[in-house]
C-alpha cells in the first residue's frame, strides 16, 4: 500500500502570540514542525511526506525540517487551511492509496495511531482519529445555555486524518467554493457524501494553539526524552516538583549495581467483534482480544517482565480489572507507566525480547511498527525491542485459534551502572 502524508503547517498561529510560526516554536530541543515530520518520516508505511508552509519559508526550508530519511517536498500554503491541503494534495504520487492529513500543531502523534488512521481509511474510505467527550457538554448563547448534548454522542477530532486518494480529491473539489470553510478535511468529506469513520485518538495528541499548550507540550517532551517516567503527570500537564527532580538526577542507594532479568507472560481469549491491538498497532484481523483494557497482550507480558525484573509486582497490582479507569485503555500507555515505575526504582530497560504466539493473522507486516511502539512507549530505540510470531501448530486453544499469548524477557540495569 502507497501511503501519501501531508503536513499542514501553512498557518501562523497568531493566537500563541510567538515572533515566528508557532510550527517553528521548539519544544524541548526540537522544532514542533519537526517533530511532526520524524513521526511521518519514520514510519515505516509512509512513503511520501509533503509539507505546506507559509510561502516566506517555503526555498529555505531546509532548516526547518530537520534531519529526515527520505527527500520532503515542501510547498506554499494558501489562505485558508483547505486551500493549503488542496495545494499540498497536488504534489501527492498518482500511486497512492492512502493520504493522511496532518496538523503540525500535533507533535506527539504516535506510531500506534498512525497505523489505525491508515488501516480505517484502507478498510472505510474515510477515518478520523476521536477522543470521546468526558465531560457534560453544554450548547450556550449569548452566555446563556440552551440545551445539554449527551456526551456519548460527543467526539472531539483529532489528526492525521486518512482517506483513500479518490475520496479526497472528491472532498478537496470543493475547497475552491467561497461558501465552504471546512476546519478539517473530515468536514469537505462529509459535505461530499461520504462516511467517515472514527478510530481511537491519544490524550497525548494534543494540538498545540495557546501560550498553556506550550507549558503541557514540555512536560510531555521532557518525559518522552526521559523514558517513560511521569506518564501520567505529562498527560495532566502537571511539572515535577524541585524535590521531584532533584530526587530523579540522583542515583537510589537501593538497586545494585547489576543487570537483571524478568519474564512476562499473557494470554486472551479472542472473540469476534473486538479489534486485535499488538504492540500497539491494530492488526487487521476479524477477532480480537477479550479483556478489560485494549487486551494487548505483547505490552501486558512486557509490563510483567519489566516489572518483575524491578521487583515491583505484576501487572494486577498497578492495573487492577476491577478499576473502571483501566476500561478500554491503551496498553502502550500503561507500558509507558510500568516503565516510568522501574525508572523510578532506579532501573532503566536495556532490552525486550517478544515471542507472540497465534495461528492467525501472520505478523510479518507489522513488526516493524510494534516494535517502534514499543521502543517508544519504554523509553528506548527500537533496536532494541525484538518481536516473534510463532504459532502453536494447531495444537490446544491457540492452536484452533481460540486465543493469543504472548511470551516476554526484559533485560533491566541500575541507573548506576552508567555512572
Amino acid at each position: 500500500m502507497f501511503v501519501s502524508a501531508i503536513i499542514a503547517a501553512g498557518g501562523a498561529g497568531a493566537r500563541i502570540g510567538a515572533r515566528v510560526p508557532k510550527q517553528l516554536l521548539d519544544i524541548d530541543g526540537q522544532s514542533m514542525l519537526a517533530r511532526s515530520i520524524t513521526a511521518f518520516d519514520t514510519h515505516p508505511r509512509v512513503s511520501e511526506v509533503i509539507v505546506v508552509l507559509p510561502p516566506e519559508l517555503v526555498g529555505d526550508e531546509k532548516q526547518h525540517l530537520g534531519v529526515t530519511k527520505r527527500p520532503v517536498r515542501a510547498v506554499n500554503g494558501g489562505p485558508r487551511r483547505q486551500d493549503s491541503v488542496a495545494r499540498g494534495f497536488d504534489f501527492v504520487s498518482t500511486r497512492a492509496d492512502v493520504v493522511l492529513v496532518h496538523d503540525a500543531a500535533r507533535p506527539f502523534v504516535s506510531a500506534a495511531l498512525i497505523d489505525r488512521t491508515i488501516e480505517g481509511a484502507a478498510t472505510y474510505g474515510a477515518a478520523i482519529p476521536a477522543i470521546r467527550a468526558r465531560d457534560t457538554a453544554k450548547r450556550a448563547q449569548a452566555a446563556m445555555i440552551v440545551e445539554t448534548i449527551p456526551r456519548d454522542s460527543i467526539f472531539l477530532a483529532q489528526t492525521p486524518q486518512a482517506f483513500r486518494r479518490e475520496v479526497l480529491r472528491e472532498a478537496l473539489a470543493l475547497a475552491d467554493r467561497d461558501d465552504v470553510d471546512a476546519t478539517d478535511e473530515a468536514m469537505l468529506v462529509e459535505r461530499a457524501g461520504h462516511a467517515v469513520r472514527i478510530v481511537e485518538g491519544e490524550t497525548s495528541n494534543i494540538k498545540i494553539t495557546t501560550p498553556e499548550d506550550l507549558v503541557l507540550a514540555e512536560a510531555i517532551a521532557r518525559n518522552l526524552s526521559g523514558g517513560a517516567r511521569g506518564f501520567g503527570r505529562a498527560m495532566k500537564g502537571e511539572a515535577a516538583s524541585p524535590m521531584e527532580r532533584e530526587r530523579a538526577s540522583r542515583t537510589p542507594s537501593g538497586p545494585p549495581r547489576t543487570g537483571r532479568a524478568g519474564t512476562g507472560y499473557d494470554l486472551h481469549r479472542l472473540i469476534d467483534g473486538r479489534p486485535l491491538v499488538l504492540g500497539g498497532i491494530a492488526i487487521p484481523y476479524a477477532r480480537g482480544a477479550l479483556g478489560h483494557s485494549d487486551a494487548d497482550v505483547i505490552c501486558h507480558a512486557v509490563i510483567d517482565a519489566i516489572l518483575g525484573a524491578a521487583g515491583l509486582g505484576d501487572i494486577g497490582v498497578h492495573f487492577p480489572d476491577s478499576d473502571p479507569r483501566w476500561k478500554g485503555a491503551s496498553s502502550l500507555g500503561m507500558l509507558a507507566h510500568a516503565a516510568g515505575l522501574a525508572l523510578e526504582a532506579g532501573y532503566e530497560v536495556g532490552n525486550i525480547d517478544v515471542t507472540v504466539v497465534l495461528e492467525a493473522p501472520k505478523l510479518r507486516d507489522h513488526i516493524g511498527a510494534m516494535r517502534e511502539a514499543v521502543a517508544r512507549a519504554v523509553g528506548i530505540e527500537p533496536a532494541r525491542v525484538s518481536i516473534k510470531g510463532k504459532t502453536n501448530e494447531g495444537v490446544d486453544a491457540i492452536g484452533r485459534g481460540e486465543a493469543i499469548a504472548a511470551h516476554a524477557i526484559a533485560l533491566i540495569r541500575s541507573r548506576a551502572d552508567r555512572a
